[in-house]
């Protein structure tokens, strides 16, 4: 009997350092959670129970229990390394499955899906298209590989100060004149291509000391007629009453779509201070290349273009569980859910029990040396002592044998 409880001791102290001497080799493992073994004594129980002079018979291991602490957060270059702070994991599509992951080491592949090492796909939440997420259906992460599409221009906003000590001008307007008006001012707006086009907008001095006439030429050519521009004697804006100065469309050469320009000059005022552009904003951008991708710590994927042009892409999925520690390990620093686990619950970073995203940055694992190694030291110590009862109890066999 000691033989076999002696036996059951070496077998539990043996798994001790299988599962110790796996937590050491992953130390360094991104985004790894490390095991423990649970032990359990073992008793050989009759029909009538267990009487009061039972020894036992040993022990036995009863579970490995994965250990989901936090681990530390290093830094990286790579604005696709991403890292947890909380509860979660990153969900994965895995040839038609899915997986779940810690470790958020990303890159793109050749057809522009964001993946890891595995070939496994990042998932996200798809753009509604209203600056929301459809948390309802997942789908790969891909980086676009067109250029960007262009939006023309519809409004220039200006904010401008007219002096109210301006007087008209001596000459009729002629934009090639300097003395036919008073200021002028250019930006540059976009066609439905993408090309820029230069627009001039002059202001010239009416007899009326409130008044004003503003001209737009566009790369040189004049669109529609001149809008008047009237203050109220304090000074602000009188005419238009909405501020919007209806020029008309400007049709570009290289077969754009006509281009209907109007300006706001809502902030605009004629006080007694010099000429000056406060503000002077168009709402059209050229066409863009793709030069990176940031995701912000709710996990919002945005895609950067060279026209300034920041895109959503998706929002990083996050999943959490109702028992991790039921999750079935897969290898790859992936997990699969289980009866035990519970099903996967999808949600987006920040929100319920789930962490925030950290762009260009990785979890370490969460394995202490230190705390292995001296359960690594406990374990042999429990090991040799069992080693050393089957040798006790072989000494009392012999010594039983020897009887004559």
């Amino acid at each position: 009997m000691p033989f076999n409880i002696a036996l059951s001791g070496l077998n539990a102290a043996s798994a001790d350092l299988d599962v110790t001497a796996n937590n050491i080799a992953n130390a360094n493992t991104t985004g790894f959670k490390e095991s423990r073994a649970e032990f359990v004594d073992v008793y050989a129980v009759a029909n009538q129970g267990i009487s009061a002079t039972s020894t036992g018979s040993g022990a036995r291991l009863a579970q490995l229990s994965q250990q989901f602490t936090q681990g530390n957060v290093d830094f990286t270059q790579n604005n696709l390394d991403l890292a947890i702070n909380g509860q979660g994991f990153f969900v994965l599509a895995d040839d038609g499955g899915t997986v779940y992951s810690r470790a958020g080491s990303f890159q793109t592949d050749r057809e522009g899906y964001v993946v890891n090492g595995q070939d496994q796909r990042l998932q996200v939440f798809p753009p509604a298209g209203d600056g929301s997420f459809n948390t309802g259906s997942l789908e790969d992460l891909q980086l676009a590989t067109t250029e960007g599409t262009p939006q023309a221009t519809s409004v220039i906003e200006l904010g401008a100060n007219l002096p109210a000590d301006a007087v008209p001008p001596p000459v009729a307007f002629d934009p090639a004149e300097p003395a036919s008006y008073n200021h002028s001012t250019a930006t540059t707006v976009f066609d439905s291509l993408g090309a820029e086009h230069t627009a001039q907008i002059y202001f010239v001095r009416d007899a009326a000391a409130t008044s004003w006439q503003a001209y737009l030429y566009t790369d040189g050519t004049a669109v529609g007629t001149a809008q008047p521009v009237v203050f109220d004697p304090d000074g602000t804006l009188n005419t238009p009453t909405d501020g919007q100065l209806l020029f008309g469309n400007f049709t570009p050469t290289n077969g754009a779509d006509p281009l209907p320009l109007q300006v706001d000059v809502l902030q605009t005022t004629q006080y007694g201070g010099d000429f000056s552009v406060n503000r002077l904003f168009q709402d059209g951008y050229a066409s863009g290349r793709l030069t990176g991708i940031d995701i912000n710590p709710e996990g919002v994927a945005l895609a950067r273009y060279t026209n300034g042009q920041a895109i959503p892409l998706g929002k990083v999925a996050l999943a959490n569980f109702a028992n991790p520690q039921g999750l079935q390990q897969l290898g790859d620093t992936t997990w699969t859910e289980t009866f035990s686990s519970g099903n996967a619950l999808n949600g987006e970073a920040g929100t319920s029990s789930l962490g925030l995203i950290q762009s260009g940055a990785l979890e370490a694992s969460n394995v202490d040396l230190t705390d292995q190694l001296v359960n690594m030291i406990t374990a042999q110590r429990n090991f040799q002592a069992n080693a050393q009862m089957i040798s006790t109890a072989d000494t009392i066999t012999q010594t039983i044998i020897n009887i004559r």
